[in-house]
């Protein structure tokens, strides 16, 4: 028998999945800060996350179907890949930074990426998609010879932390 979680709600199953602080910071560094190692998600947290956090929620998030961890042996660094699930919440996140430029105080460096997912909409959500399937999953882009949706964000990141 599979297991509802508390209800049979699809919103419920998946706040359960996502629903804490840290579980969605972990998944936006690995999918907007192309982080894959415990030490780069560790270092780059901009929200200072702690090391048996970290590694909790890793565990959870593999366990859940959202990342893929590589096997490795004693000593080895294990490499984080987001899962076709993960990808898919592309969207999600996006809407949750848009809500959040709205609605929440922010700083002019951290919200940029978040106006600029929002003013592309889903074209380049899609982009972005494939681009980390490509990346993650090993899928080839439909389009390779257009810039990633990644080149796009980051030079116009650049560009707005330039003025």
């Amino acid at each position: 028998m599979r297991d509802h979680g508390r209800s049979g709600c699809p919103i419920n199953a998946t706040i359960e999945v996502i629903g804490d602080r840290w579980t969605l910071l972990v998944l936006r560094d690995v999918m907007f800060g192309n982080h894959r190692y415990f030490r780069e998600l560790l270092a780059g947290s901009e929200e200072g996350i702690a090391t048996n956090i970290l590694s909790d929620r890793l565990k959870r998030l593999v366990a859940a179907g959202l990342l893929s961890r590589e096997d490795t042996r004693p000593g080895q660094k294990a490499e984080y890949r987001l899962t076709e699930p993960a990808i898919q919440l592309v969207p999600i996140m996006a809407a949750l930074g848009s809500w959040g430029l709205r609605h929440r105080p922010t700083t002019t460096r951290l919200r940029v990426r978040a106006e600029l997912l929002e003013a592309g909409g889903p074209a380049l959500w899609a982009e972005f998609m494939d681009e980390l399937r490509e990346s993650h999953l090993g899928i080839p882009r439909t389009d390779p010879d257009r810039p990633t949706a990644t080149e796009q964000l980051a030079q116009a990141y650049a560009a707005a932390v330039a003025e």
